[in-house]
């Protein structure tokens, strides 16, 4: 049984990514397209379209091109965004990296995406040096592009390539590895405008918004709902390196945003927070599930609704989205309505039959990805006759077309044969009073194979065992949690999702 949207399909054009998103920038002449969080500096939308054209030019001096990976390894900067499109303009493909990733880590996944020239700035220096000393991949200074690269004056310009083909790569970007070896997910130009296309009926943005770019554009959550989207629909976009609740808070306050993009445990911090957060009129939750008694509660404190997406790297990534002008009604803790142009099914991850009950959420449509970069046995195995999209996700959907996550396949706890999804029992303990975060996962058991265990973090002391009966007062006796460990921290990943892998490693 096929689910499909009931918004009409887009017309997705036939243009690259920079094209498509610098269109009306010459229009909009001095209004703001990109500031800078800390210094305050500003790209206006006049001065976007020059600066990625001279940035483009620069990059093919050095080398880059069609078949070409250029990547960036920075915190969120307006000159961020300007190399990256510099980058898809001449026919490279721009390979985002994560600023915090060790040498070693960063290097592993330039050689992955086939990397010729990695591009820096003075917070992963040291890192680009080493790891140029590792790879011999050529660096290049983000401020220092202009006139020179590792001390040397730019070669003379190479003549402008061919017209960049839309169906060619763009992106390749690295799905989180939080449950397996991270993967180049390949994203085309067509997959990225797309994406963009498909979110214009129930993602309303223009001029007058003012997003706050604290998720790292290294990932897909960052790069495409708030930068891509943003830049296509003329919003401004305030930077913000690294995540910190007292900058963030600063930043709300001095720019006012009208939209908040956030990951889960930051709408804990909403909840408690004194800021002045009146400006804002949506906020936005992806990256992991958001249980519904935490949307509430933020919803209150806010003064809005909490809309929640779901999507996915190889996705582009967008997949389902609660409208913003309230046309469905979406409960708190669902993840909205499939993004039109999308098509899903729900299969038995045993019987690989349909099924109206939880199952795999299968996904087609035109952001799905073209494959994994030179890995043709996992892109055999994700994308189900070249076109279905296995994303891993167990789901149901309502009878109004609204869906849920249920949790993630590879992490489901095996109990007696049953299936427990650590994101519901999580969700049952951040409804307790004293819970301010909370990780379950399966721990094994000679006797049921596998355990639910927690590891909880408390705003005042509670014991253990009222945590286990709160819990099983409002679920099934076999999906009860079994063992309950206090910690200072869950370990989650940049953006939000819990390292299931990291609390089984550490021995608890």
């Amino acid at each position: 049984m096929i689910h499909r949207s009931s918004y009409p399909a887009p017309s997705v054009p036939a243009v690259t990514l920079a094209d498509y998103l610098l269109e009306g920038a010459a229009a909009r002449g001095a209004h703001p397209a990109l500031v800078d969080g800390r210094s305050g500096a500003v790209v206006s939308y006049g001065e976007l379209g020059p600066a990625v054209a001279a940035g483009a030019a620069r990059l093919r001096a050095l080398g880059a091109g069609p078949g070409r990976a250029v990547a960036v390894m920075a915190p969120n900067q307006p000159q961020w965004a300007i190399v990256y499109l510099a980058a898809v303009s001449t026919g490279s493909y721009a390979v985002p990296i994560g600023p915090m990733l060790t040498p070693g880590e960063a290097a592993k996944l330039l050689g992955l995406a086939r990397v010729g020239l990695l591009v820096f700035d003075a917070t992963t220096g040291s890192a680009a040096a080493e790891i140029r000393r590792i790879t011999g991949i050529e660096t290049a200074d983000l401020a220092d592009l202009e006139g020179r690269v590792d001390g040397a004056p730019l070669p003379r310009p190479r003549p402008a390539p061919e017209p960049v083909d839309p169906s060619r790569p763009a992106v390749v970007a690295f799905s989180s590895g939080t449950t397996g070896v991270s993967k180049g997910v390949v994203l085309t130009h067509r997959n990225l405008v797309a994406a963009i296309c498909q979110h214009q009926p129930v993602y309303q943005v223009d001029e007058d918004d003012t997003f706050l770019a604290a998720l790292p554009f290294s990932h897909i959550y960052g790069l495409s709902i708030i930068l891509n989207y943003g830049l296509r629909h003329g919003a401004t976009i305030v930077t913000m390196p690294r995540f910190q609740p007292a900058e963030y808070w600063r930043l709300i306050e001095r720019y006012r945003p009208t939209w908040l993009h956030i990951a889960p445990p930051v709408a804990s911090l909403l909840v408690d927070s004194d800021c002045d957060l009146s400006s804002v009129r949506h906020v936005v939750s992806g990256a992991a599930p958001l249980g519904a008694a935490l949307a509430e509660k933020a919803r209150r404190r806010v003064g809005c609704q909490v809309q929640q997406g779901y999507g996915m790297t190889e996705a582009s990534p967008g997949v389902t989205w609660v409208p913003a002008d309230g046309t469905v009604e979406c409960p708190p803790g669902s993840v909205g309505v499939l993004v039109p142009g999308t098509e899903a099914r729900i299969v038995d991850p045993v019987t690989g039959d349909d099924t109206d009950g939880p199952g795999e959420l299968w996904v087609r449509g035109p952001q799905v990805m073209a494959g994994y970069l030179d890995a043709p046995d996992a892109t055999a195995a994700t994308l189900v006759d070249g076109e279905w999209l296995r994303t891993g996700d167990i789901v149901r959907v309502d009878d109004a077309g609204v869906w849920w996550i249920v949790d993630r396949l590879k992490e489901l706890i095996k109990y007696k044969g049953y299936q427990v999804a650590p994101a519901e029992l999580e969700g049952l303990l951040l409804e307790h009073p004293a819970v301010i975060d909370a990780a379950v996962a399966g721990i094994p058991d000679d006797a049921a194979g596998e355990i639910p265990k927690a590891w909880v973090v408390t705003s005042r002391p509670v014991a253990g065992d009222e945590l286990l009966a709160w819990v099983a007062e409002r679920t099934a006796p076999y999906k009860k949690i079994r063992a309950v460990e206090f910690v200072d921290a869950v370990p989650r990943s940049p953006t939000g999702k819990v390292l299931r892998r990291v609390l089984r490693a550490g021995g608890r």
